[in-house]
């Protein structure tokens, strides 16, 4: 147990990194924005940037994962998570601009695409059946802590400076700050197993037993190869191009409709653009925005502890049906108290309840679910599309959010700045029918006998 927590913790940095280069982008973006003298859609440009590089590292990700493995893949994108940071705050003596912040947001991106496929579906394959969902949720608390966390450094470098030295220099330093967890997961990463799933794959058998030795002991450790073993050897590994076999598109399918509506609940129009709907919609000053984040990373942060400690009890669409309630109800306190003009306390309210029913739903569990929801065979195709898709559906968001927010039908007439979030609480709806429809349940259930609900679903796979 000791080996498996110490092991997952380290791949869960992946998540780590992801939450605090979300939480920098927000931190920055304020601050950039003026500096650069950005309008809206070269704002939205900006920091949506970084998730076209998530969506191309979610696609090399999947051939990457299969040939190179679980492991180097992260190392891979450790390296690119350093570059990022490094070169997203080009000192001022070197030429800094616009489209070189973008490049250096792409670079990141790419660091963030590979690690959060390669992260939680390498927790999946080291974990047990009992408490695999409270392993992977350790990667969605890796992302909120990296979220919480950096906001107390661009709080702390940010504060108590002028708004001049902020817009010179501050957001700067904010993105250096990320410096200091890439490099320690890049040395960690050194120390980790390479997954024997995996290793199994690559008809390595002996390697594989000591590793699931080291981690669930000698006798679990052979039953369980065994059963891997049976798995790989019914079906050869698929590649890209089979995808529309039988038995394997509808689960595709699924994880990835999934993965697109997860983004589309708003929850990365929140987190990126959080500094300007407290400042602008909420009527929160300049001095107050930063702490207010805060308070929101907090939210995120005891709500996913809730998550991770309820997955394995209560099931996964039980926790993602119940969190949709609460993301509907939080939208629509927002959206009210926004279109009738009443923003204050009660607006508020519904932003923090809205982000912790995500943060006990779609937010941790849907990376349990794609962790788990595909066979050995398909692994690395079926996580590597549906977290493209998710990516995809991110930089939609976050490309269309600000130019939504700030239209004249959005800000003028019965709307009065509301239109976005109602617009949320409709996809938030599609989520419970998807779920309550389609989604099958896998807790407490070892990734093999997964892969034989879908074959009772949808029929044998042919590939």
């Amino acid at each position: 147990m000791v080996t498996l927590v110490f092991v997952s913790f380290i791949a869960a940095l992946g998540g780590f990194l992801f939450g605090y280069d979300t939480g920098v982008i927000n931190g920055t973006q304020f601050y950039f924005s003026k500096y650069f003298d950005l309008d809206p859609a070269t704002k939205g440009w900006v920091v949506g940037s970084a998730l076209l590089g998530c969506f191309v590292g979610a696609i090399v990700a999947g051939p990457m994962s299969r040939k190179y493995g679980r492991k180097v893949s992260l190392i891979i994108s450790a390296v690119l998570f350093s570059l990022s940071a490094w070169g997203s705050g080009l000192p001022e003596f070197l030429p800094q601009t616009v489209p070189m912040l973008v490049v250096f947001r792409l670079i990141g991106g790419l660091g963030i695409g590979i690690a959060s496929m390669n992260a939680p579906m390498y927790i999946a394959e080291i974990s047990p059946a009992n408490i695999r969902g409270k392993m992977v949720t350790l990667y969605q608390m890796a992302i909120v802590l990296g979220f919480f966390i950096v906001f107390l450094v661009t709080y702390q470098i940010g504060a108590g400076e002028t708004e001049a030295y902020n817009t010179e220099r501050g957001w700067r330093v904010m993105f250096w700050s990320e410096l200091v967890p890439c490099i320690l997961f890049l040395l960690l990463l050194f120390f980790v197993p390479k997954s024997p799933r995996w290793l199994l794959l690559k008809k390595r058998e002996e390697d594989s037993i000591k590793v699931l030795t080291r981690i669930h002991g000698l006798d679990n450790a052979k039953s369980t190869a065994e059963e891997i073993k049976q798995s790989i050897e019914q079906h050869v590994s698929i590649s890209i191009g089979q995808v529309f076999a039988k038995g394997i598109l509808p689960i595709i399918l699924i994880g990835s409709v999934l993965s697109f509506l997860q983004q589309f609940t708003g929850i990365n129009a929140v987190l990126y653009y959080g500094a300007d709907i407290f400042e602008k919609a909420l009527g929160f000053g300049q001095e107050d925005v930063l702490a207010q984040q805060v308070l929101l990373a907090g939210v995120n942060v005891a709500f996913t502890v809730l998550a991770m400690f309820t997955v394995d009890k209560w099931g996964r669409k039980p926790l993602i049906i119940s969190g949709s309630i609460g993301m509907f109800i939080g939208f629509a306190f927002l959206g009210i108290t926004l279109m009738t003009g009443n923003v204050g306390i009660l607006s508020l309210i519904g932003i923090l309840v809205f982000v912790g029913s995500f943060a006990m739903s779609m937010g941790p569990v849907v990376w349990v679910v794609l962790a788990e929801m595909f066979p050995n065979n398909m692994r690395s195709v079926g996580m590597s599309i549906a977290v493209a898709v998710q990516w995809a559906a991110n930089y939609l968001v976050s490309q269309s959010f600000p130019i939504v927010a700030e239209s004249e039908a959005n800000l003028e007439g019965v709307w009065n700045g509301s239109l976005p979030y109602f617009l949320f609480m409709f996809f938030i709806l599609c989520i419970i029918w998807f779920t309550h429809k389609l989604l099958p349940e896998t807790k407490g259930r070892t990734l093999e006998e997964i892969e034989g609900v879908w074959s009772e679903r949808y029929g044998e796979m042919e590939n």
